[in-house]
């Protein structure tokens, strides 16, 4: 054997309790949902013994104005709260860059991040409270009419989309922050010296170094917000089910409800080929005239 195949042999010798893992947890998982997504299961009996029922589910699942609504609502929240996510991170990354004293402010804006979910939920419901929230009592001294934000129809999901993008911007901000730190001084002292400006420095040096960075962000925040269910769940139970109704929550009522886990494994089937098919279409577009002009 050549002392390649060694050095690869050796590293799927080390790589292969991940690999096993991968396969046994992730893939059985995946195969699993697609066999069940074409069954009529309730999980009162074996899913061996299900009834075969073909497209049924699916046919079932596009005819449901509730998962229509659903996978509308899920769309838009996981396209506002990625890119908003990723600019404020941006932004709040390179305002603070050598900054004294950021090291606090970082931690002020990580620490929700290692906050349970379930704890900021409950907080932000307690803001967002329309008799003894923070928020409505601030607004009532300014003489703005307080709002029934999380049992309004058309604010109880923009309401928590700030609370999703709020909690959600310290990982982008310290991953911009060492992104920032990877690009040469060098470009900013040639930039200094030809006289150019501090925008025209961000959006010739500073952007196109960071798309690297920003493409992994986005990346990884769509998958994240595709799967977003424990803020919904915890803060819009007073709205109608409809205006908070993501394919997630569907997912949940639709297996631990209505016993239809079929049904429910059809509709995480769609949801896996939308973020599939969005994470594809990131990777082309910043490959096109990003990646491949940073990497030239």
């Amino acid at each position: 054997m050549t002392r390649k195949g060694k050095e690869n042999l050796t590293a799927y010798l080390f790589l292969s309790p991940i690999l096993l893992f991968f396969a046994v947890f992730f893939c059985f998982a995946v195969g699993f949902s697609i066999l069940i997504s074409f069954k009529d299961w309730n999980m009162l009996v074996s899913p061996i013994g299900a009834s075969f029922v073909g497209l049924g589910n699916y046919l079932s699942l596009f005819s449901d104005p509730m998962f229509r609504s659903g996978l509308l609502n899920t769309v838009v929240f996981a396209l506002v709260v990625t890119f908003a996510s990723v600019i404020l991170a941006l932004f709040v990354a390179m305002a603070l860059y050598k900054v004294r004293g950021s090291a606090v402010w970082r931690f002020v804006f990580f620490a929700p991040m290692i906050t349970p979910a379930v704890a900021v939920g409950k907080i932000w419901s307690y803001l967002y409270n329309p008799s003894y929230g923070v928020i409505n009592h601030t607004l009532g001294w300014l003489g703005i009419p307080g709002k029934a934000w999380l049992s309004d129809p058309k604010l109880v999901l923009p309401s928590i989309v700030i609370v999703a993008i709020w909690s959600g911007l310290g990982v982008p901000m310290l991953i911009f922050t060492a992104g920032l730190d990877s690009i040469p001084s060098s470009y900013y002292d040639a930039a200094r010296i030809d006289g150019s400006s501090k925008f025209k420095t961000f959006i010739c040096i500073t952007l196109p170094l960071l798309k690297p960075t920003t493409l992994f962000l986005l990346v990884t925040g769509l998958i994240n917000a595709w799967q977003t269910f424990d803020l919904i769940y915890i803060m819009g139970g007073a709205a109608p089910s409809s205006s908070t109704q993501l394919v997630s929550i569907y997912m949940y009522n639709t297996a631990f409800s209505y016993m239809q886990m079929g049904k429910a494994l059809a509709a995480s089937v769609v949801l896996f080929v939308i973020s599939l098919f969005t994470t594809l279409l990131a990777l082309r577009s910043f490959r096109k005239g990003g990646l491949e002009s940073y990497y030239a």
